[in-house]
């Protein structure tokens, strides 16, 4: 079904105790180029080749980006005055996650709102971003419309930063590069503090739950190693060092397994477990998840993220919000 009238929308997503609502339309091309849409995240010019073909194949965005807000109560205000109507629409997918939305009784309203947040970010979507402006970038010169044409608007969900949870990508090492488990363990041993783990979640940031020999340890840092005010190098994923691309050199742990393979692996810390004890790897790593705090504070200082920093769930539906070019 195609609207015929502009609109915004407000959509909530439900996953087991956890709900997130944003607002639906369309944000400026120009704006992604300006930085007030502020990103983390380095994009591979393979991932952003095929965006960009797809856009333009289909003459239509197919799914919005993800973008986070710091909170504004004029637009909570707002949102808050959408969801008290009839939803348009509410159903809940087969992995149990429950969409529902509603129209913006006051769209100006909410441009007017949202006219006054300085910079949204891009929480999950960097390659859609970046295919926009390359689809829009290549379309410029053959559509009389100029600034007012589609293809200088691309779709976004804008949800306030509090209502977003980012959830850690955990780190699989294939193999230990010719050291003994006991050796591993010495050298992380002298990062920081070592000891047997309650369980397979860090308790806090700056401290990692390995799994080695069918056993979690605990590595905890020393508060006053990691420099807090440094958005980038405080990041876990930054300190972790050997399993996130950064040389060990610039990390607080040395990489006890130089030459070894290491991959980042999202969903739950069970699953990396098992994927050692079935002999995949030999070593896993359980992350304690970025904040959104850092990811904003990163974007802020126009830094860029090591890869497989962040993890966002739900996710938001694919061919439920589309926009076209015409």
């Amino acid at each position: 079904m195609r609207d015929t009238d502009p609109a915004l929308f407000v959509y909530r997503e439900v996953m087991g105790a956890r709900a997130q609502i944003g607002v639906v339309g369309c944000v400026s091309v120009a704006d992604y180029e300006r930085d007030v849409i502020r990103k983390h995240e380095r994009t591979r010019p393979d991932k952003e080749d095929d965006r960009t073909r797809h856009i333009l194949t289909l003459e239509a965005h197919a799914e919005p980006v993800l973008f986070a807000y710091r909170g504004s109560a004029e637009v909570d205000r707002l949102v808050a005055a959408a969801v008290k109507a009839p939803a348009l629409y509410d159903l809940t997918t087969a992995d149990g996650v429950r969409h529902t939305v509603w129209r913006a009784p006051d769209a100006a309203a909410l441009v007017d709102a949202f006219a006054r947040v300085p910079c949204a970010y891009v929480a999950d979507g960097h390659h859609r971003s970046a295919g926009a402006q390359r689809a829009a970038a290549e379309r410029r010169g053959r559509d009389p419309r100029g600034v007012d044409a589609e293809h200088e608007w691309f779709p976004a969900v804008l949800c306030p930063a509090d209502q977003l949870a980012i959830l850690p990508y955990h780190r699989l090492v294939r193999d230990l590069g010719g050291l003994t488990a006991a050796e591993v363990l010495a050298r992380l041993g002298r990062a920081g503090r070592l000891s047997p783990a309650a369980g397979a979640a860090p308790p806090r940031a700056g401290s990692f739950c390995i799994y080695l020999e069918r056993r979690w340890h605990l590595l905890e840092l020393a508060p006053d190693s990691v420099d807090r005010a440094d958005p980038l190098r405080s990041l876990d994923v930054w300190l972790l060092g050997s399993a996130s691309s950064v040389p060990s050199s610039a990390s607080p742990i040395r990489a006890p397994m130089r030459g070894s393979t290491s991959w980042a692996a999202s969903g739950a810390r069970g699953r990396s477990r098992r994927r050692v004890d079935a002999g995949e790897a030999a070593l896993a790593v359980s992350m304690f998840p970025t904040s959104m705090e850092q990811l904003m504070a990163v974007a802020d200082a126009g830094a860029i993220m090591p890869p497989k920093s962040t993890w966002f769930e739900p996710k938001l539906l694919s061919g439920f919000f589309v926009h076209p070019l015409d």
